[in-house]
C-alpha cells in the first residue's frame, strides 16, 4: 500500500539568502564551453528535468519543453506545477517536443539563457541554439548526470551555486535518512528491466536509474554487469532464454498501468523467473510515478521517492521473510 506523504520544497533554498555569485561564470560541457555574462532574468530550457532545477531554485523558466510522459494533457509534470503554486508564480509557455528543439519558439522567447544540461542535444543542435542566447549543453554523455550535477550545474548558471549546493545537501540527507530506516535494502541485492519487444531491456550500470539505487546502497546484482556488452550501453537487450541468468533478491520494474504489468506476470517467463517466485517483485506502477524517479530530478524526488521507497521496501521484506 502507498503511503500518504507531503509534498516538500525547502523554501529557504527556494527563496535564496546566500550571497550573490559574482558573473561572469563559465561552463564546461560536452560541446566546449559557455560564458554567461550577467544574473540571467529569462531562462528557457530543454531535456529533461532542467526546468526542475531552475524552479527549485527560486527562478520560473520562461519556457520549458512538453513533458508527455507524466505531464498530462498540459505537459507540466505534477511537482513542477506543485512548485509553480508555493511561489505564486503562472506557467512558462510550454513548447512542443517532438524531437530537435523548436527554434522558432525558443527564439520568440527572447531567452538570455538555455539550459539543456540533461538532454541529448547534438553539436549542430547546440550551435543554431548558441545563436539564440548562452546555451549551456550536457557534459559527459547524453542523458548521464546525475540530479545532483544537474542541481550544481544549474545552480552555477544561475548564479546560485551557494544554494544549489545547500539543495543538494538537503536531499541526500533525506534520502539517507529515509533509505536507513529500513536496513532490510541494504542485505539485497537487485537487477531492473523491463519486458520490451519479445525480450527483456535490463537497464546497465551506467543508467541512471541504476545509479540513484546504488548511490542510495542498494547492491546491483553482479550479474548485470557480467551479462551487458562492452560497449556501456545504459540498457541492453536480453533474450528470454536468459532471463534466469539475470540474477538477484528483488526485481526492479517500471510499467505505465496495472494492467500491462498483470499482462506480463501472466507470462511464462515471468512465472518462471526466480526474483518473482521468491516475492521480489518491485514494480513502480503510474506513469508519474515512474517519470518521477527515472531518472529523478531534485524537484521530483521529493514527490516520488516516498511510493519508490515503499514499493522496494516491501519487495525486500518479502524475500527477507522466506
Amino acid at each position: 500500500m502507498f503511503r500518504s506523504f507531503a509534498f516538500v520544497i525547502p523554501l529557504t533554498l527556494i527563496s535564496g539568502s546566500a550571497l550573490a555569485q559574482e558573473f561572469p561564470v563559465t561552463l564546461e560541457h560536452v560541446w566546449g564551453s559557455t560564458t554567461i555574462e550577467a544574473e540571467p532574468l529569462r531562462v528557457v530550457t530543454w531535456g529533461w528535468g532542467n526546468e526542475d532545477a531552475v524552479i527549485a531554485l527560486g527562478v520560473v523558466p520562461v519556457g520549458i519543453p512538453f513533458q508527455s510522459y507524466g505531464g498530462g494533457d498540459n505537459g507540466i509534470q505534477p511537482w513542477f506545477e506543485t512548485a509553480l503554486e508555493k511561489l505564486g508564480a503562472s506557467a512558462p509557455t510550454v513548447m512542443s517536443n517532438s524531437g530537435e528543439p523548436p527554434f522558432e519558439q525558443i527564439a520568440a522567447l527572447n531567452p538570455d539563457l538555455i539550459i539543456a544540461a540533461f538532454s541529448g542535444v547534438t553539436e549542430d543542435q547546440y550551435a543554431l541554439l548558441s545563436g539564440i542566447a548562452p546555451t549551456v549543453a550536457y557534459s559527459g554523455d547524453a542523458y548521464s548526470s546525475s540530479w545532483q550535477d544537474i542541481a550544481r550545474t544549474v545552480g552555477k548558471a544561475l548564479g546560485k551555486s551557494d544554494e544549489a549546493e545547500a539543495l543538494v545537501a538537503d536531499t541526500e540527507g533525506w534520502l539517507a535518512d529515509e533509505f536507513a530506516k529500513h536496513p532490510v535494502l541494504s542485505e539485497i541485492s537487485f537487477a531492473s528491466a523491463n519486458d520490451y519487444d519479445g525480450s527483456i531491456a535490463v537497464y546497465a550500470p551506467l543508467d541512471s536509474r541504476i545509479r540513484f539505487l546504488t548511490d542510495l546502497g542498494l547492491k546491483l546484482n553482479p550479474s548485470v554487469a557480467a551479462l551487458a556488452p562492452a560497449d556501456g550501453q545504459y540498457f541492453y537487450p536480453l533474450s528470454y532464454e536468459l532471463f534466469d541468468k539475470l540474477e538477484g533478491d528483488i526485481f526492479v520494474t517500471y510499467y505505465e498501468e496495472q494492467s500491462a504489468l498483470d499482462a506480463w506476470l501472466a507470462t511464462p517467463q515471468a512465472k518462471s523467473y526466480p526474483p518473482i517466485i521468491n516475492g521480489g517483485l518491485a514494480a513502480l506502477v503510474g506513469t508519474e510515478q515512474v517519470a518521477a524517479v527515472s531518472p529523478p530530478s531534485v524537484l521530483s524526488l521529493r514527490w516520488g521517492f516516498p511510493t519508490y521507497l515503499d514499493v522496494l521496501v516491501d519487495a525486500a521484506t518479502n524475500v527477507a521473510k522466506r
